[in-house]
């Protein structure tokens, strides 16, 4: 009997650790699956870079999987398998970054905040509900509230040996994202001003976690 205890107990502390890792509401549920992103477009290198804006305002239209999916795939999707190398550039490949996704009105998607899993090109949930309001009110940008999904782009202080390289890093994979929307007709704006502290505990981020970017996603 006293072994039954003893096992119900560790179950019960496993499931709260889990919880405080994943953030509030959070449940851990199997990965999700993304649509393979596509390796060939229509939009040169040289006109995404000619068009590429900052974008405050959005329809209010849904965005799809797919879309999200090559966005994702720009930020931070692996190129080479063998190797892990990703579509932007880790000094000694590293790699410290992970991107969250807030999905408030993509279809086929439920609201919730996502952890982007570059390995198997998935989605990891950790919070349900309307996580994309929570990250609304900590960072305090217009953009974020009527946007359809947004990115966070965090970075592991606990791992960067050199704590710039890691905003380096987040500077290579925001741009990525610039780019692969100009082929999707979408827009971004890269969020400024808003209290770091304040975002990391308002979307419960891991501890050794920080929020170095936010980038509402919509369609233009």
């Amino acid at each position: 009997m006293r072994s039954i205890v003893c096992l119900m107990a560790a179950l019960c502390l496993a499931l709260v650790s889990t919880a405080a890792v994943y953030g509030q509401g959070a449940a851990p549920t199997a990965g999700i699956r993304l649509p393979e992103p596509k390796y060939d477009g229509s939009v040169s290198v040289e006109k995404a870079l000619k068009e590429r804006r900052s974008v405050r305002v959005y329809k209010d239209s849904p965005l799809s999987v797919a879309e999200v999916s090559q966005v994702l795939f720009a930020a931070q999707g692996i190129t080479e398998p063998g190797r892990g190398l990703r579509t932007a550039p880790s000094a000694r490949a590293q790699y410290y970054l992970t991107v969250y996704l807030f999905a408030g009105n993509v279809t086929g998607l439920k609201p919730g905040m996502y952890r982007y899993v570059p390995q198997g090109h998935s989605l990891a949930p950790v919070a349900d509900g309307d996580a994309k309001g929570r990250l609304y009110k900590a960072a305090g940008q217009a953009p974020i509230d009527k946007a359809p999904a947004a990115l966070v782009i965090a970075g592991s202080r606990a791992r960067a040996t050199n704590e710039s390289w890691m905003y380096l890093e987040a500077g290579h994979a925001a741009q990525n994202v610039y780019l692969q929307l100009v082929p999707l007709s979408l827009g971004t704006v890269v969020m400024a001003g808003f209290n770091a502290d304040a975002v990391d505990k308002a979307i419960s981020l891991p501890a050794g976690e920080r929020t170095l970017y936010i980038m509402p996603l919509g369609r233009k």
